[in-house]
């Protein structure tokens, strides 16, 4: 893919030291990574080409999660260990959204309400998985958190990636589900519903929700009954599409969703001191493609409002991929499904990493790391050297 001729960091630059003194500390610690990622304020490395002796030197990325230059490499590293872990079945693809009613407690709250959504959506497909009238198995998943819509406002909901299938009670069997169907989304939204507003309930009672401007009301006993209520009246969402096929598909499908950011450097169209222009999916009219227009002010807030608590787990591992049942169950599943153990390929992991040369594609070999300091000194002295040749 091209370099996107914008970049949020471009925006940050424009507006980041007169915005800052608004932002709380870990969003300004974003935006400064971001500024500065793969710059020469990070240090880099200097590379040569194994060929033909080119050399070059690259900037270190500021690795932060919500940048969006840093997730391809953190992608597809995961990806990569994912792999080990598929199964030859259909994989199904579910969501789990929240009413637009619960967003400002929810950003009042984020480390726990975001818990909740993950833990609520969870024991729901758990739970419905496991009875009998429905698939009577025990199943394993991940879930992945995303906090944004398409225009950069709050929505909050749940991606789970699910196999087409589990394990029976006895653990002696597979039991896989119906051709194109998994479970039934009505069923799946009346629980997620109930477990997610008596989780709500609890964290009422124990003391663990803040409230402030308007939540306040709801800090009241009474306005917080009533509010649970007026949630338990309305339709709550999940949505279940189709099976996407097997092992084959599912890594290429989950790099739609896994260590994204709330924008991509590729949907800005234009950034200026006054305005930033991005694409975005009407998604309530087909999918149409349409453009919105920001000020540079509006963006940033927008965009800082996914910023997730500190070391939050953004995605998580349920049933028997979770990390304390996946080491015993996974190759189980595999045994039951007749399925290989995975290859490993332990000589390819120790090798450096490489990318090819831009001048005769042959492969380039990191040389030396370099400071801010020494990339100054060094970039002065390749200049000097390609004038002189």
């Amino acid at each position: 893919m091209s370099r996107p001729p914008f970049e949020v960091a471009d925006v940050i630059r424009k507006i980041g030291d007169r915005f800052r003194a608004s932002l709380t500390w870990p969003q300004s610690k974003v935006l400064e990574a971001i500024a500065r990622c793969r710059t020469a304020a990070l240090g880099g490395h200097r590379d040569q080409c194994a060929r033909c002796g080119h050399q070059v030197i690259s900037y270190n990325s500021c690795r932060n999660r919500h940048c969006p230059k840093c997730q391809t490499s953190a992608r597809d590293k995961w990806l990569h260990q994912r792999q080990q872990e598929l199964l030859p079945v259909d994989y199904y693809h579910l969501v789990f959204s929240l009413p637009h009613t619960l967003v400002p407690l929810m950003w009042q709250n984020k480390r726990r309400l975001f818990s909740l959504l993950f833990q609520s959506s969870a024991a729901t497909l758990l739970a419905v998985a496991a009875d009998p009238k429905h698939l009577g198995a025990e199943i394993g998943f991940l879930a992945i958190l995303h906090t944004w819509g398409q225009t950069l406002q709050p929505h909050p909901h749940i991606h789970c990636v699910v196999p087409g299938g589990g394990l029976s009670p006895d653990h002696r069997h597979w039991l896989s589900s119906r051709f194109s169907f998994f479970l039934p989304v009505k069923v799946l939204s009346r629980v997620f519903r109930g477990k997610f507003v008596a989780g709500l309930r609890r964290a009422f009672h124990r003391h663990q929700l803040r409230f402030y401007g308007e939540c306040l009301p709801l800090a009241n006993q009474k306005n917080f009954a009533t509010f649970l209520r007026t949630l338990r009246q309305q339709d709550w969402i999940v949505y279940a599409k189709p099976p996407f096929g097997g092992p084959q598909h599912v890594l290429h499908y989950l790099a739609r969703y896994t260590h994204r950011v709330a924008i991509s450097n590729h949907r800005l169209l234009s950034v200026s001191e006054s305005q930033v222009t991005f694409r975005w999916k009407d998604y309530a009219h087909g999918n149409k493609p349409r453009t919105m227009t920001l000020s540079p002010q509006q963006f940033l807030r927008r965009f800082l409002q996914h910023v997730l608590p500190r070391g939050f787990p953004r995605i998580r591992y349920f049933g028997w991929l979770a990390n304390r049942a996946r080491g015993d169950l996974l190759p189980l599943c595999r045994l039951l499904l007749h399925q290989p153990p995975p290859a490993t390929d332990a000589s390819s992991a120790n090798q450096p990493a490489t990318w090819p040369c831009p001048l005769c594609q042959g492969p380039m070999y990191l040389v030396e790391r370099l400071t801010a300091a020494q990339i100054f000194f060094a970039e002065t002295r390749l200049a000097c050297t390609y004038d002189t040749s």
